[in-house]
């Protein structure tokens, strides 16, 4: 059998060349097959599934809130179920969906085709990786039929360790064994980025979607055991009644809250990283120009990996710390801000007379642009002593954590969804259906969230499900935004599936994107490479790219045929 050149031809206005024969998907059929595999690959669509799932039970329990706030009598539940509704919507959406979702999903997936290996350092690890998120998700899924918790997702003391009659213990140990999914993640990234790149590829040549990883796995090892045993010891204080943070057992909640936020406060950035590792590769591609400022966006992710450790305490500026004590994390709170500036100033000096296409995932970018930099600038507020003390426990927080998180990390995740599914896939996907996806997303979620900064402004508390009658046309407004939203996250599951069966084929390289992953195979067969690859070249070098290439797969030249498969 020998190689040949994949036949290419004209489908729907995009070019189609030959899936090769075996690729990771086909390799090996059967569930046992996905069950046992150690194919860093198989392991995050494993995780995507999983996520996915977390994902819309997350957002079933959203859509309940929004619902209730519809009206401000509390109609629709009973207190003590919205307690329990909102708590399990904040604890599925930041432990079992914003954390994990593009490290575990696309940083398993493409970060050792990105550094030239065939697999992550520790497969074996990767794969218990995978049973120890689903395992602790196991735990919280029983919470939710046991009753669900009523703490809020914090888990704030002594309420949680000892007064809440409700599925603390289990939700508890659920986020517990949870954590050291993370831990082994952040493991194999480390290591994989030390030990295991392609030659060539030095550090400065590193893709930034790379560099965030790596920054973000920083945190996960250092940040992650200590929220991992402070969640323990609340199940422990509860269950054998051991006085650690109640202050009629001799505990301390105070203690509690230093604790989880020295952890929760990283754990942003977390989330964020990886979405702005995405951005670097989106925008770089879809501007066709080399990244501007590699080097100091590289600098600033680790830069928010160490400044991120030392600004907890502006989450605790109400609970009774020395002022000068909260007038030094306030400082600090100000300084990490600027690593996050860079990045955007450099994402826009890439843009500048950049030959940009709108795409699909250049779309959900310049949501992403839009959306976290509201979000960074009001949080400029709450880094504010003066400021914060007003805001405190309103809904000006919950604005300002959803334009982060959900216009951030969200966004990420679904430009990462469509910037890669081809390579992941081998099909493309409607443009039309994408691009109508992404305007969606981006007016409903501001109709979503903003009406909630004046509502915090105004003062309505968070976790309130009753309030004033004067509120009540910006939470409709609110809850209206909402359901565009809803319909926003539903389009894109629905032409994506399609697309498995009866998407175009998409070819290797179908944006002209630069980088290791796109010289193999879509879908990528089972151990990425054939050969080692050598790099030679800087990332992000456009320059050599075609002239007046448009970006849309088909649109242009087609790029050099790739070997194919070989055939039996």
């Amino acid at each position: 059998m020998s190689e040949q050149a994949a036949p290419r031809r004209r489908n729907r206005g995009r070019y189609e060349g030959d899936v090769p024969r075996e690729h990771y998907l086909n390799v090996a059929y059967g569930l046992k097959s996905w069950l046992l595999t150690v194919d860093h690959k198989r392991i995050a669509i494993l995780y995507l599934l999983s996520i996915t799932g977390f994902f819309a039970i997350g957002g079933l329990f959203a859509a309940i809130i929004r619902m209730e706030l519809m009206t401000p009598t509390g109609d629709l539940m009973s207190s003590e179920v919205y307690n329990r509704v909102f708590t399990l919507h904040g604890v599925v959406m930041v432990f079992f969906f914003l954390i994990p979702s593009i490290p575990a999903v696309f940083g398993n997936f493409f970060l050792p085709m990105m550094i030239g290996a065939k697999d992550l350092a520790f497969p074996r690890i990767n794969l218990a990786s995978w049973y120890i998120y689903t395992i602790g998700g196991i735990f919280t899924l029983a919470a939710i039929i046991a009753g669900g918790v009523d703490t809020g997702w914090t888990f704030y003391t002594p309420y949680s360790s000892t007064y809440s009659n409700s599925a603390v213990a289990l939700t508890a140990i659920g986020v517990f064994i949870n954590g050291f999914s993370s831990i082994f993640t952040g493991l194999n990234f480390i290591v994989s980025i030390h030990k295991m790149r392609a030659p060539g590829l030095t550090w400065m040549r590193l893709p930034l979607f790379v560099w965030a990883h790596y920054a973000a796995s920083i945190i996960m090892i250092l940040g992650t055991p200590v929220v991992a045993i402070a969640i323990f010891l609340i199940a422990v204080e509860r269950l054998l009644g051991v006085g650690i943070f109640d202050p009629a057992l001799g505990g301390d909640p105070i203690l509690y809250q230093h604790l989880f936020w020295f952890y929760s406060h990283p754990a942003v950035y977390i989330m964020i990283l990886p979405s702005m590792g995405v951005m670097s590769e989106v925008i770089a591609c879809f501007s066709r120009k080399r990244i501007f400022g590699y080097a100091f966006i590289a600098a600033s992710s680790l830069a928010i990996a160490v400044v991120g450790f030392l600004v907890w305490g502006h989450h605790m500026f109400v609970s009774g710390q020395s002022a000068y004590v909260s007038m030094v994390f306030s400082v600090l709170s100000m300084l990490v801000a600027v690593p996050s500036a860079v990045k955007v100033f450099n994402w826009l000096a890439t843009l500048w007379r950049g030959s940009i296409s709108f795409e699909t995932p250049m779309l959900y970018a310049f949501g992403f642009l839009g959306l976290f930099t509201v979000g960074g600038l009001t949080g400029l507020y709450l880094g504010t002593l003066a400021t914060d003390v007003h805001l405190h426990d309103s809904y000006f927080i919950v604005a300002h954590f959803h334009y982060i998180m959900v216009g951030g990390a969200v966004m990420g995740y679904l430009a990462a969804v469509h910037f890669w599914w081809p390579k992941m896939t081998g099909r493309m996907y409607s443009e039309f259906w994408g691009r109508l996806s992404a305007g969606l997303l981006f007016i409903g979620f501001n109709l979503t969230f903003f009406p909630q900064f004046l509502l915090g402004y105004m003062g309505m508390p968070r976790r309130y499900h009753f309030y004033p009658d004067e509120w009540q046309v910006l939470n409709v407004l609110s809850t209206a935004g909402a359901s565009i939203l809803g319909i926003a996250y539903l389009i894109p599951i629905i032409y994506l599936v399609y697309s498995l069966r009866y998407g175009p084929i998409a070819g290797p390289n179908p944006w002209h994107a630069t980088g290791l992953e796109w010289t193999t195979a879509s879908p990528p067969p089972q151990h990425n490479f054939e050969t080692t690859p050598t790099v030679t070249e800087e990332p992000y070098d456009y320059s050599k790219a075609i002239e007046n290439v448009a970006i849309t797969p088909g649109a242009g030249p087609e790029s050099p045929p790739s070997p194919a498969a070989p055939r039996s």
